[in-house]
């Protein structure tokens, strides 16, 4: 198959052919439809941050289950799915309580002593959170994938994998936004309109967006906001305190610098 390979920081990812191999009693094969290119893999890509190489990047995608191996029980053939950054094993510790984002099971990858998912005539090729999306096929773990319906495009489907899900379940699972709270999102970007998004689903009174490009402003407010702030404009901490007379319930900071997560 096709894969887009990252071999050196810095450098543009080169299309070359990598062989995939077959599921094991636990792994789907996909047929990559769509993947986004998120931030974190341009970090990766940059060398903020360190990964073994050669690596296929990608880990926010969408495809249509092609094989499973025999022991699969989650999905079938012709399944449309979309993949999950944090596979489980779903019997550790961690995933009996809960946690199965915690769950670090050497059963989701695939062992030393095994053959790998991915190789090229030079050997071993890794695979990028246990996913590499930037290919035509993807092996992963049964847990590391969730069906969803046909009907929903793929390409935007994709998207669900990793900034929708990091954003609505920031606002929705970990800060639990309640009915009536009020809520201000710094960032409008792909996280920060999920995290808009997800605090107007859990019933939030008051969603104030705030970005530097206030262009962002009316696709805030189709995702959810009912206010914008134009943070290149005026001074986006003393606009919140005067709105809210006080605060927010839910402070939301989805850029990434130091400087918004301390306003936050």
């Amino acid at each position: 198959m096709k894969a887009a390979v990252l071999r050196e920081v810095g450098k543009p990812l080169q299309i070359e052919d990598v062989q995939i191999n077959k599921p094991g009693p636990h792994e789907v094969l996909i047929r990559t439809v769509a993947a986004g290119l998120c931030h974190s893999d341009l970090h990766f890509m940059e060398g903020s941050y360190p990964h073994p190489l050669p690596a296929v990047l990608g880990h926010e995608s969408a495809g249509i289950v092609e094989q499973v191996g025999s022991e699969v029980r989650t999905v079938k053939v012709g399944d449309h799915v979309i993949t999950c950054l944090s596979a489980y094993c779903g019997h550790c510790e961690s995933c009996l309580t809960g946690h199965l984002s915690l769950c670090v099971s050497p059963e989701t990858k695939r062992g030393a002593d095994e053959e790998p998912r991915l190789t090229t005539a030079a050997g071993p090729m890794i695979q990028f959170l246990n996913l590499s999306s930037f290919a035509e096929h993807m092996l992963i773990h049964e847990h590391a994938c969730v069906a969803i319906r046909k009907d929903m495009p793929l390409d935007r489907a994709a998207l669900i994998g990793c900034s929708v899900m990091t954003g609505v379940g920031a606002a929705i699972h970990t800060s639990s936004v309640r009915p009536g709270e009020t809520v201000a999102v710094i960032g409008c970007g792909g996280v920060g309109l999920s995290a808009i998004n997800g605090a107007a689903i859990a019933g939030a009174g008051r969603i104030i967006a705030i970005d530097m490009v206030a262009s962002k402003g009316n696709l805030a407010m189709e995702f959810g906001a009912t206010d914008f702030i134009d943070a290149s404009q005026t001074d986006a901490v003393k606009e919140v305190l005067e709105m809210t007379k006080g605060g927010v319930h839910h402070s939301f900071e989805a850029i990434g610098l130091s400087k918004t997560a301390e306003q936050a």
